[in-house]
């Protein structure tokens, strides 16, 4: 088996990877990860995920590398992580009763092969009301996680529709990873 590096401190691209029986060091590079002016939130993603894959390549050219970087959209304006209470309310504002957009970069990457993709998925939420966010926040959940969510987690009851992969929106699109990872390794060495 190929030697495969998941570039991200992610517990939740780790924990998606390992549902595909792979074994993987993990690894997370430090990048700068400013967002360039009107960089589209798809560019961004893809500059990132392909920056995070290269820097951990350039010190370990005898493995495969997956990176993936993931961004909340909404009328064009990412949403980071919360900051504090207040930022993390005034997020959940923009997004209560309304479809935003998630968007993951995902590069594949080794001394032979490169290549990367964005999956796009879009979320609805349902209206919140302050109740909600003040049950929400109280959980913690909302902390270190982008646009202040976990899908995977209690946040699923606030959310009655997505179009699109389930897994993009936790961190890494598995359909697209497994493709990229299929065209880097020969057959015998994946899946």
């Amino acid at each position: 088996m190929a030697r495969l590096i998941l570039a991200s401190g992610s517990p939740r691209r780790a924990e998606l990877l390992k549902q595909l029986g792979l074994s993987f060091e993990q690894l997370s590079p430090d990048i700068d990860e400013t967002q360039k002016v009107v960089e589209r939130a798809s560019d961004y993603v893809a500059r990132l995920a392909k920056e995070k894959a290269n820097t951990v390549l350039n010190k370990h050219l005898d493995a495969t590398i997956i990176a993936a970087d993931t961004c909340i959209c909404i009328d064009g304006q990412i949403l980071g992580k919360p900051k504090s209470k207040q930022h993390a309310f005034r997020m959940w504002q923009q997004l209560s009763g309304r479809t935003h957009h998630v968007f993951t970069g995902v590069c594949v990457v080794n001394k032979d092969y490169q290549e990367y993709c964005v999956v796009e998925t879009q979320v609805k939420f349902q209206q919140l009301s302050l109740n909600d966010m003040e049950y929400y926040w109280a959980t913690e959940e909302p902390l270190g996680k982008a646009g202040g969510y976990a899908i995977q987690g209690i946040a699923a009851c606030y959310i009655p529709e997505i179009k699109g992969s389930y897994t993009n929106v936790v961190g890494l699109p598995l359909h697209e990873t497994v493709m990229l990872l299929k065209a880097c390794l020969p057959q015998k060495e994946f899946l």
